[in-house]
């Protein structure tokens, strides 16, 4: 019973921070939540490395555009193993006022470098 009262303070908690922001720090938000989700979810252990599918680049793209990109693009990496690095660029956007584009660059080299280590557990 305990539980589900502190669940239910959780999500009051959430909702009242939600309501408090920015239509795009909400979405902003969301879309961190749903990373963090997918995460979670493993994937059979493969025998063969899997190959990115890239897309361009948008001109105007945001961060948390480039997050969902990168993780559709990198869809065989492990989000626990981005998670920190990935939260600490999004900080560092949000936070510190860090550019968009410096941080995209930022964040498309560590996708390729956690894909690189990816592909080096089928060569060992």
């Amino acid at each position: 019973m305990l539980t589900q009262q502190r669940g239910s303070a959780d999500e009051r908690r959430l909702s009242k921070l939600f309501r408090a922001l920015s239509p795009s720090d909400r979405d902003s938000l969301l879309a961190f939540a749903e990373f963090l989700v997918q995460r979670d979810r493993t994937e059979p252990t493969e025998t063969v490395p899997r190959e990115p599918k890239p897309t361009t680049r948008p001109d105007d793209e945001t961060v948390i555009g480039a997050i969902k990109r990168l993780s559709q693009s990198y869809d065989m990496l492990e989000r626990e193993r981005l998670l920190n690095e990935t939260s600490a660029l999004m900080s560092a956007h949000l936070l510190q006022g860090r550019g968009a584009t410096e941080v995209i660059d930022d964040l498309e080299a560590l996708f390729a470098r956690h894909y690189q280590e990816y592909r080096s557990k089928f060569s060992a």
